[in-house]
C-alpha cells in the first residue's frame, strides 16, 4: 500500500507526521534515515556527514534539509558545527512510515490518551480491523530517571531519546506476545517498528477514572488471576502495575497494558516488585471500593501458594 493512502483524521507529532508522510520523497526518507543512524552515535549529526550516510550528494542534502525542517521533521542546531537531530514528528515517520508499508496500518484516528512515557491513538488495518498504536516518548522524562526506573536501558556515554523509546517499545513487544500466548488479558500484540507498538483495540477506561464499578471484589479477583497466569505460567512480572494501567472494558472484563517494565520471574528483584504491584492494586480497591481482601493473602494466591 502507497503511503499516500493513509489518512490524516486526527495535531500532535504523530498527527504531523501522518499528514505530511504523503508529501515526502525517497530522497527525504533517506536524509531521515541518515540523521536516524547518525544520532545513534552523536545527539547532532554533522551535516557533514549526512550526504555519505543517506548516499546522496551534498547538493540533493542542501536541498531536503532545509524542506524537511519546514515540515517540522528536523531541527538544526548552531554550535561548532552545524548539525540535525530528528524531532518527535520526523522519528513518528519514519515508523509509521514503516507500518504503512508494511501493510499494517491504513486509517489514523483519534488519541485515546497522552501520558508521560506515551501517547495512544486509535487506527485501522487494510483489513479494517481496529487497532491501537502506542508511541513510546521517554524523552518527555531525564535519562538519568529513565535508567533508574528501566534496568533495561544501561549506563551510555551518549543515548538518545530514539534509543531509549525503540528499546520500551521493544520491550513491551517482548512482553504482550509472551503473556498473550499464556491466556493472559492483554491486548493483542500486532507488530512494532521503532518507538511504536501497534496492538489490538483498548476499549473501556482507566480503573483510577471508575467511581464506582459493580461487583469490585470481583473485578479485583479477576486482575489478581492475570497477575497469577503472568507469574505462574508466562513466568513474569508487570514491575509496574497500579490503577493506571488496569482497564475496565465495556463487558466488565479487565485488560492490563503498559508492559515495558516486566522483569523474568527469576529477576533478582522479582519478588520484591511482584509485591508492588500487588499492594499497589489490592490498596486501590480496599480504600476506593472497600474491599476486604488483604495483602497477604492476595500475594500468597499471586504467588500460586493457594
Amino acid at each position: 500500500m502507497a503511503p499516500s493512502r493513509f489518512l490524516y483524521l486526527a495535531m500532535s507529532a504523530a498527527d504531523t507526521a501522518v499528514k505530511v508522510l504523503r508529501n515526502l520523497e525517497p530522497e527525504d526518507f533517506r536524509v531521515l534515515l541518515a540523521i536516524e543512524l547518525g544520532m545513534s552515535r552523536y545527539r547532532y549529526v554533522h551535516e557533514d556527514a549526512i550526504p555519505k550516510l543517506a548516499n546522496l550528494t551534498q547538493r540533493e542534502v542542501e536541498y531536503r534539509l532545509p524542506r524537511l525542517r519546514k515540515l517540522h521533521l528536523i531541527r538544526r542546531w548552531l554550535g561548532p558545527y552545524t548539525g540535525y537531530q530528528l524531532n518527535t514528528a520526523g522519528y513518528d515517520c519514519l515508523a509509521v512510515n514503516a507500518l504503512v508499508k508494511g501493510n499494517v496500518l491504513e486509517a489514523f484516528g483519534k488519541p485515546l490518551g497522552v501520558g508521560k512515557e506515551a501517547d495512544v491513538y486509535n487506527a485501522l488495518t487494510p483489513n479494517d480491523q481496529q487497532v491501537a498504536v502506542k508511541f513510546h516518548r521517554l524523552g518527555r522524562t531525564s535519562f538519568r530517571q529513565t535508567r533508574r526506573k528501566r534496568g533495561y536501558i544501561a549506563e551510555r556515554q551518549h543515548i538518545s531519546w530514539l534509543y531509549q523509546s525503540r528499546l520500551a517499545a521493544q520491550k513491551e513487544f517482548e512482553a504482550l506476545k509472551l503473556v498473550y500466548s499464556h491466556g493472559i488479558s492483554v491486548p493483542e500484540p500486532i507488530q512494532q517498528n521503532r518507538h511504536v507498538v501497534v496492538m489490538g483495540m483498548i476499549e473501556g477506561s482507566e480503573l483510577v477514572d471508575y467511581i464506582r464499578i459493580p461487583e469490585p471484589q470481583n473485578v479485583l479477583n479477576e486482575v489478581l488471576l492475570n497477575l497469577r497466569k503472568a507469574y505462574l505460567e508466562a513466568e513474569v512480572v508487570h514491575a509496574d502495575l497500579s490503577e493506571f494501567n488496569v482497564i475496565v472494558q465495556p463487558d466488565g472484563h479487565v485488560l492490563i497494558i503498559d508492559w515495558p517494565q516486566y522483569v523474568r520471574k527469576d529477576h533478582s528483584n522479582a519478588d520484591q516488585l511482584l509485591k508492588r504491584d500487588v499492594r499497589n492494586i489490592v490498596r486501590f480497591f480496599q480504600r476506593k471500593f472497600k474491599t476486604e481482601i488483604r495483602l497477604k493473602e492476595a500475594l500468597a494466591y499471586v504467588k500460586g501458594a493457594t
